[in-house]
């Protein structure tokens, strides 16, 4: 029974091994087009237009070859005419003579007909059989056609001296005679034709796929967290709508944005007021210390978690690029954290001149730090690299944390994001890496976050030194590897 139901199986396989080619056809044939509209829609208009001239030339040489084979066939049989009149006028001992006269000037040769001849017929085609059908209906149904005759190619015709004679004779005609002689002409029009068309449809579809591209450039300008520019509100009426409502969402999203960071910005601040009011009361309760310290330290989070707010209302930074020793300022900022007792060892070279934002670059270095004392704990050593390359310039904060897994890395890029499970006694808004993030982009730059090896996080400002950088950036951002975040 099995191998019967194996027998019965076995056909279906060469069916699925050909869906499966198709399939990796189709693909490949998917792959090979064109992806953007003005290339897909003018391929489809030059296709079009392809089509339509082969079908006109074909509606023409449908509607032409029939008076193109009259014309020939007029001419045919006016030579044959002609031929005949002229041996059945000449004298018979100056036939030889004519006959020679006529292949010399003319190219006609005259050749009696046997029924041994050793003949190739005409071409089988539509212009041929209008030709062979229009002479044999002027000469009569007794008239032949050949293409050689023994081993002389060119048009051949028999005819007869006298419709009573039984004797035919052949008369051949220089194949050039019966050639189009306009055909390269006709394809040159044609082609230039073509081409005008081509450039006309170019033009056209570059009307609709240039006002796309620039609003394709003003979408990824809002999704960088920028203001686009004005998108010109004319054009086609469709264009012109689709520009007219951009330009209405630009300007409300930027409205929205602004109140919001007025909105954040001035609660974080009123909050701060009172919570200095609460640390002094508390220092000065009069509680016992451990108890004291606990509340202080609170109270201290909080004020962290409301700077972060308040950075993160700012929005992108807007302090004006500066020349800056990068090496002083990493040694300055690993000062303080050192007297607190972190073990923080710098590898720096003396000095590296950048042109960078000074106070955003030390908020960032400051966050990624604070995350590293946060999830490795004090005890553990942090390591602050800087590094030079060839385009860029490389800030590393490595710690020894537990990391986060490799499917989240992404995500913990993104405002008020932490990983709950893997570090439930956290504290944090979830701002830190977003802040770091904003700040590094207005570098051009990006912050990439990867797997430390023996464990840990290594997170890595990559500073572009020009901003032909940034694409190349962000492109390593997106494939970066596990991280920690904030």
């Amino acid at each position: 029974m099995k191998a019967s139901l194996l027998a019965k199986a076995e056909p279906f396989r060469p069916a699925s091994k050909e869906s499966a080619q198709a399939v990796i056809g189709s693909r490949a044939l998917w792959a090979w087009l064109p992806r953007t509209l003005l290339w897909q829609t003018f391929f489809l208009i030059a296709l079009l237009l392809t089509l339509a001239l082969a079908v006109w030339s074909q509606i023409f040489r449908h509607f032409e070859d029939p008076v193109r084979a009259r014309d020939l066939a007029q001419m045919v049989v006016s030579v044959v005419n002609l031929t005949r009149t002229a041996l059945i006028n000449a004298e018979v001992e100056r036939r030889p003579e004519l006959l020679i006269e006529l292949a010399a000037l003319e190219g006609i040769r005259i050749y009696p007909a046997e029924p041994s001849d050793d003949v190739r017929p005409l071409a089988d085609t539509r212009d041929m059989r209008l030709l062979t059908g229009e002479v044999r209906r002027q000469l009569g149904s007794h008239t032949r056609f050949a293409a050689r005759w023994k081993s002389l190619d060119g048009f051949w015709v028999s005819f007869r001296l006298d419709p009573e004679d039984s004797q035919d004779f052949w008369v051949m005609l220089p194949s050039e005679r019966l050639e189009q002689t306009h055909a390269v002409e006709w394809l040159a029009w044609g082609g230039g034709a073509l081409l005008v068309a081509l450039v006309g449809a170019y033009l056209i579809v570059s009307r609709i796929s240039v006002p796309l591209r620039n609003l394709a450039r003003s979408a990824r300008v809002v999704g960088s967290g920028h203001t686009p520019p004005h998108l010109p509100e004319t054009g086609p009426l469709e264009i012109a709508t689709v520009a007219r409502a951009f330009n209405q969402m630009a300007g409300d999203l930027a409205h929205a944005d602004a109140d919001r960071a007025l909105i954040l910005a001035g609660v974080s601040h009123d909050l701060r007021t009172p919570l200095a009011r609460l640390r002094l009361g508390i220092e000065m309760s009069g509680a016992p210390g451990p108890d004291v310290l606990a509340m202080v330290a609170d109270v201290e989070e909080m004020d962290r978690i409301i700077g972060q707010f308040l950075d993160f209302g700012r929005g992108e930074p807007q302090e004006p690029m500066q020349a800056t020793d990068i090496a002083g300022m990493l040694q300055d900022i690993a000062q303080p954290y050192r007297l607190r007792g972190i073990n923080i060892a710098l590898d720096v070279p003396k000095s590296l001149v950048h042109l960078v934002r000074p106070l955003p670059l030390r908020r960032a270095v400051l966050n990624l730090i604070d995350n590293a004392v946060r999830y490795a704990g004090e005890d553990k050593p942090i390591t602050i690299t800087l590094d030079r390359r060839e385009h860029e310039v490389l800030v590393e904060v490595a710690d020894r944390g537990p990391g986060i897994p490799e499917g989240e890395r992404d995500r913990m890029r993104h405002p008020f994001t932490r990983l709950e499970n893997a570090r439930s006694n956290t504290k944090g808004a979830g701002l830190g890496l977003a802040i770091v993030e904003r700040i590094i982009a207005s570098h051009d730059g990006v912050l990439e976050l990867t797997a430390r090896e023996g464990g840990g996080l290594r997170a890595i400002l990559h500073l572009p030194l020009d901003g032909k950088r940034a694409g190349r950036a962000r492109m390593l951002g997106a494939d970066s590897d596990s991280g920690e975040a904030a």
